[in-house]
């Protein structure tokens, strides 16, 4: 996942928090990408970092010489990794959505 769209991400959900409490914020952040397009962006890269190792791993089993075992197994560990931070925000996010869900008004 990229720094820059966990920031993006960051700076929304502030100005979300001081529109809330009634100052004035935009609902997007200052680059303009709203919730959609970051979440589109941050699926669209983990799928590419799988696709890069699967593609890595298939070329190095297959005997490629240009491929070391290394750049495979690296390759697969910033696959996973990419993954796992994916699955944690998303987890944080339904978490905070459910939170919001069930506050009293």
């Amino acid at each position: 996942m990229n720094v820059s769209a966990v920031d993006g991400l960051l700076a929304q959900m502030q100005a979300a928090a001081t529109a809330a409490q009634g100052g004035s914020g935009s609902s997007t952040s200052a680059t303009g990408a709203d919730f959609s397009t970051l979440l589109k962006h941050s699926v669209d890269q983990i799928a590419q970092s799988q696709s890069q190792a699967d593609s890595l791993t298939q070329k190095f089993t297959s005997g490629s010489s240009n491929v070391s075992l290394s750049d495979a197994m690296m390759a697969m560990q910033k696959a996973t990794i990419t993954l796992q931070t994916g699955i944690q925000i998303r987890n944080k996010v339904v978490t905070a959505y459910t939170d919001i869900m069930n506050m009293q008004v």
